[in-house]
């Protein structure tokens, strides 16, 4: 389907000057985007290189004191009892704050065959046998578990960095149908293509450490500098999309880099969206929803440092932006989801620094997710918002069966039950359902956390079997399972 022409495509909610002094409202709200301070904060890098060189000094610490490399001890299950599960009875760094939510089992890094630890994404895959695998990914590669009946990870074996790149922190892993695809920060890492099929045959007793160019499907090469922050995947329309793919000078200026996937042996990129510079995340999908104008055509929410940026990339060689909306307490625009991706009425969305930074409605350093109203494409507004009881900076965060599943570094792993946003999306129905408290390190401090880059990076929480594996920065990776869900979430028609 054709995109709508340039002039009414391109309505964009901004003005210069005077954004960042609207502050103050009880409830948050979108705000026009201050174009100076977006010139020379964001779009120059300034802020990303800052958030960048905090998470360097802490790792850097972390990693001289070989916390990432520490031969953390295997724990098996232990339930949630009286708000703590208790791993290994008298010892504090195995005892994790918890509530409606039991350990199922735990390995290091290290167990799961990495030389440097340093967890970050991770993604799953069911295979048509209905067993359950997920990808963790580490600083030197990416390593594959199988979840078991009994909630136990088998570890399988792993497929390295591109032995053309160095090892680094930033892996982002999902899977294309049967394919897992890992993008890298690290120069000259491309983008893997690998058939998830070869899991199935592998025996736990003998893993398999994959080779780098024979083992392969395909490596997607048409990044500026082989680098790439994200992937995102747009399976129903068959394509990929890189994105924050430095550097910001590049024709493409970090933006959305499409990626074909229609022949997975060999994926070409059609084109890129530039207009808006940097993404620091994105969800595309085809649109459904009250927005008629649109319906069919295929969508981008751009998490774009300081903005909600929507794109309509129909048409892969000439995308275009619909609307491009910031908020207050603007900081860094991380990530976010729909609430349905059959009927996009809603999104939510999380900011990675303003909880640092004090602002809007992170001042007091709680968790804020973000809600938005995008019945109007071209005019989302925000809504509201829930503030978590937890201190501590937010990450990622994905929704399955009317839960939102969110992975804030040093708080844990938390999930929200969202059902009540479409009839009131001030938030004011949202509440948390389940969490555990992975890194109970930092359980002393005043506010019983603390807002810096550690602990848990990401979860995966969509297998049918209800397990979830955590991905953590410092330890390794984390299964676990709700006790209950949500009478109200289950069913839901919000998620996936």
């Amino acid at each position: 389907m054709s995109s709508p022409n340039t002039s009414t495509a391109m309505k964009f909610t901004q003005y210069a000057g005077v954004a960042g002094l609207i502050v103050g409202s009880a409830v948050a709200k979108e705000i026009p985007q201050d174009l100076e301070r977006s010139r020379t904060l964001f779009a120059s890098g300034v802020r990303h290189e800052q958030i960048m060189s905090k998470k360097h000094s802490t790792w850097d610490q972390k990693r001289a004191a070989g916390v990432f490399t520490a031969e953390y001890p295997e724990l098996g299950f232990a339930p949630c009892k009286d708000g703590v599960v208790t791993a290994i009875e008298g010892d504090k760094m195995n005892t994790f704050k918890c509530s409606n939510i039991d350990l199922y089992h735990f390995l290091a890094h290290t167990k799961l065959g990495s030389k440097t630890g340093e967890g970050s994404s991770s993604w799953g895959w069911v295979a048509p046998s209905g067993r359950e695998f997920v990808a963790v990914a580490q600083a030197d590669g990416a390593a594959f578990v199988e979840i078991t009946k009994e909630g136990k990870m088998v570890y399988l074996g792993r497929l390295p960095q591109h032995h053309e790149a160095s090892p680094t922190i930033w892996r982002e892993l999902r899977v294309y149908k049967n394919y897992l695809l890992v993008g890298s920060e690290a120069m000259y890492h491309y983008i893997q293509v690998f058939d998830l099929r070869k899991l199935e045959d592998i025996d736990p007793k003998n893993p398999v450490t994959f080779d780098t160019k024979k083992d392969i499907t395909s490596l997607f090469r048409d990044l500026p500098v082989g680098r790439t922050h994200n992937v995102v995947i747009d399976e129903a329309n068959q394509y990929a999309v890189s994105v924050g793919a430095a550097p910001r000078s590049d024709k493409c200026k970090a933006g959305l880099i499409f990626i074909d996937l229609t022949d997975i042996e060999n994926p070409k990129s059609p084109g890129c969206a530039s207009q808006d510079g940097y993404v620091h995340d994105a969800q595309c999908l085809t649109y459904k929803g009250p927005d008629t104008r649109y319906q069919d055509h295929t969508i981008c929410y751009g998490y774009n440092e300081d903005t909600l940026t929507i794109y309509d990339v129909s048409d892969r060689s000439n995308a275009t932006i619909i609307s491009r909306t910031s908020y207050e307490g603007a900081s860094y625009t991380h990530q976010g989801w729909v609430l349905d991706r059959n009927w996009q009425d809603y999104l939510i969305m999380d900011d990675e620094y303003d909880e640092y930074n004090g602002a809007g409605p992170a001042k007091s350093g709680h968790p804020i997710t973000y809600i938005w109203d995008i019945k109007d494409l071209k005019n989302p507004k925000q809504t509201g918002y829930f503030r978590s009881p937890h201190f501590g900076i937010d990450h990622n965060q994905y929704i399955h069966d009317g839960h939102v599943y969110q992975s804030n570094y040093g708080t844990g792993f938390h999930v929200l039950d969202i059902t009540s946003i479409p009839s009131d999306p001030t938030g004011a129905g949202v509440h948390e359902v389940a969490f555990i408290d992975i890194y109970p390190e930092d359980d002393d401090k005043p506010e019983g956390g603390s807002l810096d880059f550690v602990g848990s990076w990401s979860s995966y929480a969509m297998l049918p079997s209800g397990f979830i594996l955590i991905n953590t920065i410092e330890r390794g990776a984390f299964i676990v399972k709700m006790q209950k869900q949500s009478i109200r979430a289950r069913g839901s028609r919000l998620g996936w």
